[in-house]
């Protein structure tokens, strides 16, 4: 018997995903196991998986399409199955198939789909507002598609993406105009720009961000650390071991030993309640070419350097490749944002809520020390911890920040 496809909820409390491509074609064979299809988060590329053999019967759903959790995106059909009523299937789940693409595959069933009518939209009763999520209101905008000549196929006769795009598939579309780069009015005397849509991790970013610059009360500590112990344990430890050990991963063993010595700074706040966290997650900050993203090494307390160093290894390989699974950058109980292989000195970074600390490294560096009164040449790593002042004082963060620091300065602890 046929089935219908649904978008899952590949990260937590998601409304939305972007189909990044099918891996099955229509009428291919699928066994258990199999990828169905790419889904893009704001965060990673996260596979959906069969759960039972079938045959892929009908894309409802383009590549690149974004799609309301929980929409139909395709048809399955049961072993032997030669054709499927999709308009019935559809119905009868009381959801509307998304316009196909230019050039998309032919129904499965061989009979044309019944194009979508725009219906007028039954008025709510005692003159309501009309019921439109937030995202077909915004596409309807953009296209030009008046929502109350709609008819809602969500919940409730709530009218949602899929109903804008086969109303607007009605109508004849425009011829397509190349994009061209944007230039600046004759004589403005301003340079040529060309404007890239944000992607869905970068708006992500960007709206976390400024949450977090604009609601938490960030106050900020600084201390240099002494790194000549540490880099003589990294060489000797590296002449001997087939795993090489980055100074990265002393940072990350450190932050977790001083989290498990004052586990009061442990801590997330959240509106309710503040978060006592059992042990701590060290979540790292890793660059990629869609932005940055914080896979976390669970239980580092817990871990050895060199478990440490291979987890952080192979979670940053698999994030520039967008291949996390969700559970493994969502969470975190402290972030660790090292930019010292950059040759930056200090910086300080934005608290990922709902942290309450996240911890900015610099470049090891050659600096004038004092030593029994004496002056001399010593190398040093500054780190500023950034620190939501609504979970953790002053007083403690400076006690956290100590902790790291003797850390740091005597490698050796960390080890035992």
């Amino acid at each position: 018997m046929a089935t219908l496809l649904r978008m899952p909820e590949v990260a937590a409390n998601a409304t939305h995903a972007t189909l990044a491509a099918w891996s099955k074609k229509e009428g291919e064979p699928i066994a258990v196991g199999d990828c169905l299809a790419e889904v893009e988060t704001d965060k990673a590329i996260v596979e959906i998986s069969a759960d039972s053999a079938a045959v892929m019967g009908q894309w409802l759903v383009q590549a690149g399409q974004e799609v309301e959790v929980g929409a139909p995106i395709a048809v399955l059909l049961a072993a032997g199955e030669a054709a499927a009523d999709v308009q019935a299937l559809l119905q009868a789940a009381g959801a509307v198939a998304a316009a196909p693409a230019a050039g998309a595959a032919p129904a499965v069933s061989g009979t044309p789909a019944p194009a979508a009518v725009a219906a007028p939209a039954v008025a709510p009763a005692g003159g309501g507002r009309l019921r439109a999520s937030p995202l077909a209101r915004r596409l309807a905008a953009q296209r030009g598609v008046d929502l109350s000549r709609l008819q809602g196929s969500g919940p409730g006769g709530r009218i949602v993406r899929i109903d804008v795009e086969r109303a607007q598939a009605v109508a004849p579309a425009p011829a397509p105009v190349a994009a061209a780069p944007a230039t600046a009015p004759a004589g403005s005397g301003a340079s040529a720009f060309t404007e890239v849509p944000h992607s869905s991790m970068r708006r992500t970013i960007a709206r976390r961000l400024a949450e977090s610059k604009s609601t938490i009360p960030h106050f900020y500590l600084t201390v240099e650390c002494r790194m000549e112990r540490l880099l003589a344990l990294r060489a000797e430890i590296n002449a001997a071991a087939s795993r090489k050990i980055s100074v990265n991963d002393f940072i990350v063993r450190a932050v977790a030993v001083a989290l498990r010595e004052v586990p009061q700074a442990n801590v997330g706040w959240t509106e309710t309640a503040m978060r006592q966290y059992a042990q701590a997650d060290v979540a790292v900050a890793v660059s990629t070419d869609t932005g940055l993203i914080t896979p976390i090494v669970r239980a580092a307390d817990r871990k050895t350097l060199s478990q440490i160093s291979a987890e952080i290894a192979d979670l940053a390989a698999r994030a520039r490749a967008g291949q996390l699974r969700p559970e493994e950058y969502q969470g975190g109980s402290f972030s660790v944002s090292n930019l010292g292989m950059h040759g930056v000195g200090a910086f300080s970074a934005i608290i990922n809520p709902p942290q309450a600390a996240i911890l900015a490294v610099g470049a090891s560096q050659h600096k004038p020390v004092v030593e029994n009164g004496e002056l001399q040449v010593g190398t040093v790593m500054a780190c500023t911890l950034s620190v939501d002042h609504r979970a953790i004082d002053g007083a403690l963060a400076a006690q956290w920040l100590a902790a790291f620091q003797r850390a740091i300065e005597a490698p050796l602890s960390m080890l035992i």
